[in-house]
């Protein structure tokens, strides 16, 4: 649920950013689920370059024309429209059985997406903080 503008772009940042990890735990929980599963193709959410070009272009998709006129949306908009693809992830190899689930890879990226997901967690915290600090007056 976006909050737009009250707290700025990296709030709403951090917010999409953990929605589209969860969302790939859960893509990447199913690749486990299915490790047995004869002809199961694995898949990921691929979502880095939508947010890169979310941030750097949101006053251009927002219907900017001169970087001088004010964007209506701007860059919240932009972010919310980011939904991640939905990707075939490539396997080296494939059983004989035609599943290419790959358990030490899943397990892998499995781990390095929880810690992404902790440290996004993290900076959001961290954020919050600095906002109850300065509507307490004790930065």
């Amino acid at each position: 649920m976006p909050v737009q503008g009250i707290f700025g772009t990296t709030v709403e940042l951090l917010g999409k950013t953990l929605d589209l990890r969860a969302k790939r735990q859960t893509m990447i929980s199913s690749n486990l689920a299915n490790v047995e599963t004869p002809g199961y193709t694995p898949t990921d959410v691929s979502f880095e370059s939508q947010l890169k070009s979310a941030i750097k272009g949101g006053a251009k998709e927002s219907g900017v024309t001169n970087p001088r006129h004010i964007p209506l949306k701007g860059r919240a908009a932009s972010l919310e429209r980011v939904q991640g693809d939905v990707v075939e992830v490539d396997t080296r190899t494939t059983g004989p059985d035609g599943n290419g689930v790959e358990m030490e890879t899943e397990m892998g990226r499995l781990a390095e997406n929880q810690i992404m997901y902790n440290a996004s967690v993290q900076l959001l915290t961290k954020k919050f903080d600095e906002l109850k600090q300065a509507i307490r007056g004790t930065l």
